[in-house]
């Protein structure tokens, strides 16, 4: 076990909820992707605030079936001066009960975890009960999702377990608060949306990122960016990448994809190597460490996100970090968070919308979006967040 993770913890100081000690449970570094990197940046936002504030990750958190990818661990290095307790193995009732144990005798005064995926409900709602028993800790519960984006038997039984123990919610997107008031009525329960992912860095030039993924600078670039998944829509995008090429204003827009197959790549081949759009596909299919993520998203003109179905997204709060109009479809919580010619454009989920909209964008012009974008990126801060749970406490 690397020197970077922690063990054990003492016991931390009680103080006023001004000053709460906070157990994060959830992804987090070894392990990699977007959940992760929220978890470690939420946790520094609870210690800005002057909380004392850990995490306990998975020792083992999914079965293959579950995670089609090729590793679930990080090659990045341990975020700096985060506690981080690799304690939790997703499929062993009895480690869930130790875990909750050692936790309920920790009496942290908060401890806010994730729910993203009813799999885990046996696991985190073990833990939570065996936690409650002491009385003292509230938890609060950042759902990403209630109804998962693919459905497998015993979805609504292990939703219906984890949410028993949990005092109070916080939801990014519309929808899903929506979704939690069939499952958790008469529990407290607010909207926060998803705060900029501000930790991979600060926005550099676009030549200074194109110039790193050999792109050249005179290209108009869309980006699709992050995990390719069914729901995400992928093929639409490359049929309207064809509609595109059939017009003489827009046949030279390259479409930049960086991300990893979370499906069978066989069900893309076809519309990759179709001879009309191939040259203009610029492929990093596999999977964007945290430090190169800037390049990506910089050395966009666009990000464009053709979701079939969404309640939130990550690519969001990056794009708004970075400071890049988005291309969304209007499906779920997207909407709400991409104001319409402001921050960017709502296509509808289908090939002909979103090539019109790729191509109302560069009519439009980039500096078209910016002064919209930067105002109302200020909404979303960790500090809202914090202070949202601290909130929902009282």
């Amino acid at each position: 076990m690397s020197e970077n993770f922690v063990e054990t913890v003492s016991a931390p100081q009680k103080t006023a909820w001004s000053k709460a000690s906070v157990i994060i449970i959830g992804p987090a570094h070894p392990l990699r992707g977007g959940l992760a990197s929220y978890d470690e940046r939420l946790a520094k936002a609870f210690m800005d605030k002057g909380n004392d504030a850990a995490i306990y990750t998975f020792s083992y958190q999914y079965p293959s079936f579950l995670f089609p990818g090729t590793t679930q661990y990080s090659t990045e290095p341990a975020p700096e001066n985060i506690s981080i307790h690799v304690k939790i193995n997703s499929v062993n009732p009895f480690n869930w009960i130790n875990v909750g144990n050692e936790l309920r005798k920790l009496r942290p005064d908060i401890i806010v975890v994730r729910y993203w995926l009813p799999f885990m409900g046996p696991c985190l709602g073990t833990i939570l009960r065996r936690v409650k028993k002491n009385r003292h800790t509230k938890i609060i519960c950042i759902a990403d999702n209630i109804f998962p984006h693919e459905k497998r038997p015993g979805d609504k039984a292990f939703t219906n377990y984890f949410l028993k123990p949990i005092d109070g919610f916080i939801t990014m997107s519309e929808k899903v608060l929506a979704d939690l008031h069939q499952f958790a009525k008469g529990k407290p329960a607010k909207f926060v949306p998803h705060p900029l992912y501000d930790n991979f860095g600060e926005k550099i030039s676009k030549e200074e990122a194109r110039e790193k993924l050999n792109i050249n600078l005179n290209d108009k670039v869309i980006l699709f960016f992050g995990f390719i998944r069914k729901y995400k829509g992928l093929d639409i995008l490359l049929n309207a990448m064809k509609l595109l090429k059939q017009n003489p204003s827009t046949q030279n827009i390259k479409l930049l994809i960086a991300g990893e197959f979370y499906e069978d790549e066989k069900n893309y081949q076809e519309l990759l190597n179709d001879p009309l759009i191939k040259n203009n596909l610029i492929l990093h299919t596999e999977f964007i460490s945290d430090s190169m993520v800037k390049y990506y998203l910089c050395a966009a003109d666009c990000v464009i996100q053709p979701y079939r179905n969404a309640t939130q997204s990550g690519v969001t709060p990056l794009a708004y970090h970075f400071e890049i109009p988005m291309i969304v479809t209007n499906v779920g919580g997207l909407p709400s968070l991409v104001p319409d010619k402001k921050v960017g454009l709502i296509a509808e989920p289908n090939a002909e919308s979103i090539a019109e909209k790729v191509k109302e964008y560069f009519d439009l012009g980039e500096e078209f979006f910016l002064s919209h974008l930067r105002e109302e990126k200020k909404k979303y801060s960790w500090e809202v967040m914090v202070k949202t749970i601290i909130e929902l406490l009282k």
